[in-house]
């Protein structure tokens, strides 16, 4: 039966992870009027992703046909790594073993319908840029800290990718050149080796070793639970420099400042009026925006340094840049 309740004109949206699929019947507002979350069980090989991302994004859309009697107007799909957005093409995502994947044209096939294809953290800039931290602004830079960092830079409403849709990867500007962690990359000294979520929590339990590197279960209502622990993550140390942890401490000044070294460069390069912080590092609030601002500002005596602001929406962000990318084809079509 019809349920008047939901708009007509939706789009589905769906933000391909490596570990989740985070998707969302989206109006023509930008407002989630339905999401769901899978994992993206990325162990099963490629084909089994692209089949759970096709059974994610159909389920949606028939919720959208029982619901309002009509299909979807499009589908937004963002996925890591490197794509070719003009050609619908997963060109290399390492996480979900996608390479030179035409994503777009199947989906499109196997959905029947309009279908447009996205990189993760520029539909994330995108939604910041037009319903989060960004709407005042028509030049700023979104940087996802997470497992990795990537960044995308906004200029008057459109993000840019770059001349082979590459841009962005600011996490592979090597900073240590004469040594630091390897990357993933093959490098050494990438900034997402020193400064993301990932690797606060590495370089944590590298400076502490194992005694102190992981905290006992917390149990609700207090207390913890014996003999279980859990391997502390960013904003585990965070709280231990709340506390007084004087590894924490040096551990987070480090990141901080190879995070603000990195920003650095790259205000001198393109001046974004605006740092967008994203990402599970995000999430430390005022304690990591704070020492970060006074650390730009020393790397900066003749830029004026960027505003810093946190994200708005979250881990939404991916999912409602794609909903926005799908809205625009539908307008387009």
């Amino acid at each position: 039966m019809r349920n008047s309740s939901l708009p007509p004109g939706l789009v589905v949206a769906v933000d391909v992870g490596g570990t989740g699929i985070k998707a969302a019947l989206v109006a023509r507002d930008g407002s989630v009027v339905r999401s769901v979350r899978r994992e993206t069980r990325r162990e099963a090989g490629p084909a089994a992703v692209l089949d759970r991302v096709t059974a994610t994004a159909a389920e949606l859309a028939a919720a959208c046909v029982a619901s309002t009697g009509s299909a979807p107007l499009a589908a937004g799909v963002a996925v890591p790594g490197l794509v070719d957005t003009a050609r619908g093409v997963a060109r290399y995502a390492a996480n979900l073993g996608w390479r030179d994947l035409p994503l777009r044209d199947l989906l499109t096939e196997r959905l029947g319908l309009p279908v447009t294809l996205g990189h993760d953290v520029r539909a994330g800039a995108l939604a910041e840029g037009r319903l989060g931290a960004g709407r005042e602004h028509d030049d700023f830079l979104f940087v996802a800290l997470g497992t990795g960092i990537a960044a995308a830079h906004v200029r008057e409403g459109r993000v840019f990718e770059g001349s082979r849709g590459g841009a962005g990867e600011l996490g592979h500007l090597v900073l240590r050149s004469g040594g630091g962690p390897r990357c993933g990359c093959g490098r050494r000294g990438c900034l997402e080796t020193l400064a993301s979520a990932s690797a606060v929590a590495r370089a944590y339990a590298e400076a502490s070793g194992p005694a102190r590197s992981s905290r006992k279960t917390p149990l609700t209502g207090g207390g913890v639970r014996p003999g279980l622990e859990i391997p502390v993550t960013a904003e585990g140390v965070r709280d231990l420099v709340r506390a007084g942890d004087p590894v924490a401490r040096q551990v987070w000044r480090r990141a901080v400042h190879a995070l603000a070294d990195g920003l650095a460069a790259y205000t001198v390069l393109c001046e974004p009026e605006l740092v967008v912080l994203g990402g599970g590092l995000a999430r430390a609030g005022t304690d990591l925006t704070d020492p970060l601002r006074e650390a730009l500002a020393r790397r900066l005596p003749f830029h004026r340094p960027p505003e810093l602001a946190l994200a708005a929406l979250g881990d939404r962000a991916g999912c409602q840049g794609a909903a926005l990318l799908a809205l625009d084809l539908a307008v387009a079509a």
